[in-house]
């Protein structure tokens, strides 16, 4: 499976939410592998300049898109507005505090070229007691620099941000700034697609913006014939639909879900639409978790049937399936739907270049996915 079939997934879904947590697999690589099955994740480091000492920019970045995310550097001057808003009253206040040191760290890549924030040579650029982890003022500068879209991100090296001066490194057609009102509309348009049908709350939440300037954005749409109003059963609210979206007559499929998947990232609108209320759990305390730490919705045709708690345990090269739930609404089925998950779990596993699937923990679809293994 080629770049180009990576490209056209990260175009369809817009952006690839960026997560640190990788028990299982860090998240970015899961949105790829729930659309396309089993691919080359070296093939999406090498399109993303990950995993290597990157020098040059090449078809795609980072920003606060939604969330930390991977965009296309095409997509940049579409976030033009956000790079301007000012930060909370403390932060400027820093900000003009240190001012001299912010000018010095851009001054250092701009002469250094392409590099991590541990590569400077600033000379408080040491780590401190805690660590690289407690950051010092020269990672704060470089985070401002970042933020006002000064430096771009190159690239991951050992999946720290390797970052280049902007006027250095985007081509000239990405320094072009859209105009706010321009781009919030084209990024709710593109939110509209990639949902199908969505509500004004799951609209403004797929590129973080307030609801009054989506409101405006959707009517805008709507005047130029590219959303259409719609009434979904059961939603009680208003919600549009893409134009030129085609309703499948049936949807066949099963798919492991990234926490932050687009499809469930916006949890209000995974329990509107499939009854599904949902948390990761890695920042509930361990006694209060009920599905596990890094939990993945289920996805079977066009239903969340259950969640799955996973940890790849490279050293032993065994996915470990830590906790395994099926939802009360198809516990009727538990039997029939884990004869279709299960090989999503070897599949992982394989992927994962792990040689064997095994079950750690408790869980009401434990049994019924136990006699596929």
């Amino acid at each position: 499976m080629g770049a180009a079939a990576l490209r056209k997934v990260i175009a369809r879904l817009g952006v690839l939410q960026l997560d640190t947590v990788n028990v299982f697999e860090r998240s970015h690589y899961l949105p790829l592998l729930s659309r396309l099955g089993p691919y080359d994740r070296d093939a999406l480091d090498r399109l993303l300049h990950h995993d290597q000492r990157a020098t040059r920019l090449g078809g795609y970045t980072e920003y606060t898109a939604h969330e930390a995310a991977v965009l296309p550097v095409a997509d940049w001057p579409l976030w033009a507005w956000h790079r301007r808003r000012p930060g909370r009253p403390n932060w400027e206040a820093w900000v003009i505090a240190n001012q001299r040191l912010i000018d010095e760290v851009l001054a250092e890549f701009h002469t250094a070229g392409p590099m991590r924030i541990r590569d400077l040579e600033h000379p408080d650029n040491v780590a401190t007691s805690g660590g690289w982890w407690n950051k010092n003022d020269v990672y704060w500068a470089a985070e401002r620099l970042f933020r006002r879209g000064q430096i771009v991100v190159v690239g991951r090296d050992r999946f720290e941000r390797v970052y280049g001066v902007a006027a250095d490194v985007l081509p000239p057609e990405a320094r072009v700034e859209v105009p706010e009102d321009e781009a919030v509309v084209e990024l709710v348009r593109r939110a509209a697609v990639a949902h199908g049908v969505a509500t004004l709350d799951d609209l403004a939440d797929y590129p973080r913006i307030k609801r009054a300037p989506a409101r405006l954005a959707v009517d805008a749409l709507v005047a130029r014939g590219e959303l259409e109003p719609v009434e979904v059963e059961g939603w009680g609210r208003e919600a549009w639909l893409a134009a030129g979206q085609r309703t499948p007559r049936s949807v066949s499929g099963a798919a492991l879900l990234s926490p932050f998947d687009p499809l469930v990232w916006f949890r209000p609108r995974a329990e509107r639409m499939f009854g599904f209320h949902y948390r990761i759990s890695i920042y509930t305390p361990a006694a209060q978790r009920q599905h596990g730490y890094y939990v993945l919705p289920v996805l079977v045709d066009d239903e969340l049937v259950g969640r799955v708690d996973l940890k790849a345990d490279r050293q032993a090269g065994v996915l470990r399936v830590q906790h395994a739930h099926v939802e009360p609404a198809s516990a009727h089925r538990a039997t029939e739907l884990a004869a279709r998950v299960a090989p999503l779990l070897e599949e992982a596993a394989q992927w994962q270049g792990l040689g064997s699937v095994s079950f750690t923990g408790p869980g009401t679809w434990v049994p019924d996915l136990q006699t596929h293994f």
